[in-house]
């Protein structure tokens, strides 16, 4: 089953999760959504599978924390959608797509071996 991984270029655990998908031959596409930032649907369809704009967001990252304090209380969805295209580092990565439209948020070697049944 072939895997989208959104993430940063730049970003430790998105390389790390990238060498996992490749050291195990897994076909995946990568997408930098800094470079190419997620439209305000599929930031929804993120937030949704996250549990909410609250669980999508790294609120321990120091975009956050640098974040003025009125922005970090978004009163709406777009809201929500504006300050994360302003700060695409402020959502948990790697985010991963399946074919079957399941999402899923992070790295780990024992996370990723359950998804994708290594």
């Amino acid at each position: 089953m072939s895997a989208t991984l959104y993430g940063l270029n730049n970003c430790d655990t998105c390389r790390k999760a990238r060498r996992w998908l490749e050291r195990f031959e897994l076909p995946f596409t990568f997408v930098d959504y800094r470079a190419d930032p997620a439209d305000g649907e599929t930031l929804k369809r993120w937030a949704a599978a996250a549990g909410g704009w609250e669980a999508l967001v790294n609120k321990s990252s120091t975009t956050w924390r640098g974040l003025l304090p009125q922005r970090k209380q978004p009163g709406s969805d777009a809201e929500w959608v504006l300050l994360i295209r302003e700060h695409p580092a402020l959502v948990r990565r790697p985010v991963v797509e399946l074919e079957d439209g399941s999402i899923s948020f992070g790295f780990s070697d024992n996370g990723f071996k359950a998804r994708f049944g290594q």
